[in-house]
């Protein structure tokens, strides 16, 4: 860290500490901050019009890689509730949280108590490559696992404003009866289908979906986007791909498009996008984007890549 970094950070960090103990409970309603999209979807829909829910990143940012800046240490310690995903996912999360001394909000694990998935390592990638860590993150693809993530979520809200439960308990009722449909339309569209291998051109992002849905996920690499596919790699999901006789590649909507090109290319078959959803662009925040916009993209894609009926 610079110097001019390291300057900003303790300004930072001697505003939190020295902001009046009544300060945060001025404002009326929750203030809830989530690390991802998806999270911050659930969290707006269950809170309503008692609160709001803001996501920390930035539009376009990467959840990996993302560097919070000092002015973001105010934000998290200005917050009600701070819901992140955990199992490796935010790397940047400890310091941001030392950051705040005594000052630390209420905060939610999403992926705690969830039957986690092991952590994709297995499919090859550069030296000093890493992924996330023991577990795969990426648990709100699946829509069972979604549901409960929505349950505690709205279990936290009332513990926190029991006043508002009627409000909460009625939100997240329809929150995890879309959940429930959406869950009932993979499963529905996903059952004819003459492949179930998705043959992925990035990090393996998919592994609780193809699970949910009884298909395959093969990446190039792991479950950190900053790996790189080994040239063995990409040999070994070519074999794959053929012995399967996939119809498209799929790419990851915010990686680069080149590597999905380069291996439809080698295998004669089209490209088509899968979204992890991880954040939103600016503009897909300007064409009111919604997590239950990007999941029926992805049915769409997968319908599409699969040959389903």
């Amino acid at each position: 860290m610079n110097r001019k970094r390291l300057t900003l950070w303790c300004l930072a960090a001697f505003c939190v500490a020295c902001r009046p103990a009544g300060a945060a409970a001025r404002e009326p309603g929750l203030r809830i901050l989530t690390s991802v999209f998806p999270l911050k979807e659930f969290a707006a829909a269950i809170v309503g019009e008692r609160g709001e829910a803001v996501l920390l990143l930035p539009p376009g940012a990467g959840v990996h890689t993302w560097q919070p800046r000092p002015g973001d240490l105010v934000r998290l310690a200005e917050c009600d509730l701070f819901i992140y995903i955990g199992a490796d996912l935010e790397p940047w999360l400890p310091g941001l949280m030392n950051g705040l001394a005594n000052r630390r909000p209420a905060t939610l694990e999403a992926s705690a108590g969830l039957t986690l998935l092991p952590g994709a390592s297995e499919a090859g990638h550069e030296a000093g490559e890493h992924d996330h860590g023991a577990f795969d993150p990426h648990v709100w693809l699946d829509p069972d696992l979604a549901l409960r993530i929505v349950a505690t979520i709205g279990e936290r809200l009332i513990a926190l404003d029991p006043e508002g439960g009627p409000v909460y308990r009625r939100n997240t009722a329809a929150l995890e009866e879309r959940l429930r449909d959406l869950d009932s339309r993979y499963r529905e569209g996903l059952r004819g289908c003459s492949g179930k291998t998705i043959i992925l051109a990035g990090h393996a992002a998919f592994g609780y979906l193809a699970h949910r849905y009884g298909l395959e996920q093969i990446s190039l690499y792991g479950t950190s986007p900053d790996s790189q596919p080994t040239p063995a790699r990409l040999m070994e999901v070519v074999r794959m791909a053929r012995v399967r006789g996939i119809a498209a590649v799929f790419a990851e909507s915010s990686g680069s498009p080149a590597l999905a090109r380069s291996l439809a290319r080698e295998l004669g078959v089209r490209t088509l996008l899968l979204n992890p959803g991880h954040n939103l662009t600016r503009a897909e925040i300007r064409a009111g984007t919604t997590f239950f916009d990007i999941m029926e993209t992805n049915l769409r894609s997968l319908k599409d890549g699969l040959g389903c009926r």
